[in-house]
């Protein structure tokens, strides 16, 4: 597995190491490839804040240092996708419970009970869910949004010990997969942190948002 995946399987949470990402496109490939994804859907992809930006004197290459201290952290580029959150909105919100969050970690979705209504669209800060055969023009009145797509987290891949298909072609290892401390303790290692602030840190990890404060 790649140095990104420190374990697989139950408890496992997918993280991003901003500092790592270069925007390469690599994790999205990987994706629609290993999930036939279309090519105008993707259940992963790659934002990127201030482009074109430097940032602070000194701070290149470290933004979440620049973040922790008030400066401007330049051009970032962030992984997006399912975090398959501890305190999951996207479940909270949904009427149908077509989504659950599952005793082994994992957010999943039921086709056969999605009605489209896109509560979890408004609800995930993320931008996991998808609609792919949506009818925007209507969705919001009658629920033909289409059914829910999204990172799956690769569950069949990590229930055979490999790690997600967008973190084992990750050429710099800037998604992490594992338990909350081991990605906590990776960040630190390698002198980066978290992108996010407390609050989206405390959706993702619950309660294990703990080892990400300094």
């Amino acid at each position: 597995m790649s140095e990104g995946v420190m374990s697989t399987g139950e408890g496992m949470r997918i993280f991003p190491d901003v500092e790592a990402c270069i925007d390469c496109g690599g994790c999205v490939v990987a994706c629609k490839r290993t999930w036939d994804v279309p090519a105008d859907e993707q259940r992963i992809s790659i934002t990127t804040m201030l482009e074109g930006q430097e940032a602070d004197q000194g701070f290149n290459g470290k933004q979440t240092r620049a973040l922790a201290e008030g400066r401007t952290p330049g051009e970032t580029s962030l992984p997006m996708q399912c975090y398959h959150c501890e305190n999951a909105p996207c479940v909270s919100v949904c009427p149908t419970d077509a989504l659950q969050k599952r005793d082994d970690g994992f957010v999943t979705v039921s086709d056969d009970l999605c009605v489209g209504c896109q509560y979890c669209l408004s609800a995930c800060p993320f931008g996991a869910p998808q609609f792919p055969d949506a009818d925007d023009g209507v969705a919001s009145i009658v629920g033909s949004g289409g059914t829910m797509d999204k990172c799956t987290g690769c569950r069949s891949r990590q229930e055979a010990k490999k790690g997600p298909a967008c973190a084992e072609e990750c050429a710099t290892n800037a998604i992490l997969v594992g338990s909350a401390s081991q990605i906590a303790d990776e960040l630190d290692k390698r002198e980066s942190g978290s992108f996010f602030n407390d609050t989206a840190l405390e959706i993702i990890f619950g309660d294990d948002a703990r080892f990400f404060t300094s």
